[in-house]
């Protein structure tokens, strides 16, 4: 039942998204960007309601979905950015191999907020208040807010985890993780940050 849950739950996201997209001019990466945060929210808690294997199980499925809308051009509101990315293909191969490194809930909801939160309020920080002030990095374009929004967001999560998961953490290992997911977001292309990123700091955490 709570995997049927989930899977209503993802898919009333999704349509709720592709409706309004389709009723307003909203901005693609906008839109994209605000299913990023929810799904990618409410995915970082599955493991306090579903098991291992089940976030796996969901974790494929959601890979096989997202292949075949962005295939069959199904949801145009995650799939209406013009630049090229398999950013949702990758967050969700990353959802499976973060289940498979940790059985521990709050690595895994810290790890992937990273994305869901730290990347998906900097692309939306950015896109609104960080046009006039950006740089160049690897061909692509970034804008300071929306980089200095990563940093922050990605830090209080690693807070909230140390407070929640009851382990301590340095503040010098916290800024020094988010500093280095900061510059993974920066330098990986085509979406590549949502696989890099959560790993990345699922490792560290798992190894501190």
């Amino acid at each position: 039942m709570d995997l049927l849950i989930t899977l209503v739950v993802t898919f009333i996201i999704l349509i709720i998204n592709e409706l309004w997209w389709r009723k307003r001019d909203v901005h693609g990466e906008f839109s994209r960007k605000f299913v990023h945060v929810t799904v990618g929210c409410y995915v970082a808690f599955w493991p306090f309601y579903l098991s291992w294997t089940q976030i796996e199980l969901l974790s494929v499925a959601f890979f096989v979905v997202v292949a075949l809308s962005k295939y069959l051009n199904l949801f145009h509101a995650i799939n209406s950015v013009q630049r090229p990315t398999w950013g949702e293909l990758f967050f969700a191969l990353s959802v499976g191999i973060i289940a498979l490194m940790t059985h521990d809930k709050w690595i895994y909801a810290a790890s992937v907020l990273q994305m869901a939160l730290a990347d998906g309020l900097a692309a939306i920080i950015g896109i609104r208040f960080g046009r006039k002030v950006s740089y160049r990095i690897l061909g692509h374009t970034k804008s300071i807010v929306g980089t200095l929004t990563f940093f922050i967001v990605s830090f209080l999560i690693l807070v909230a985890f140390e407070h929640f998961g009851k382990i301590h953490l340095s503040l010098a290992w916290m800024v020094i993780a988010s500093a280095l997911a900061c510059i993974l977001e920066n330098v990986a292309a085509y979406g590549l940050d949502n696989l890099l990123v959560p790993l990345v700091v699922a490792f560290l955490l798992i190894h501190h």
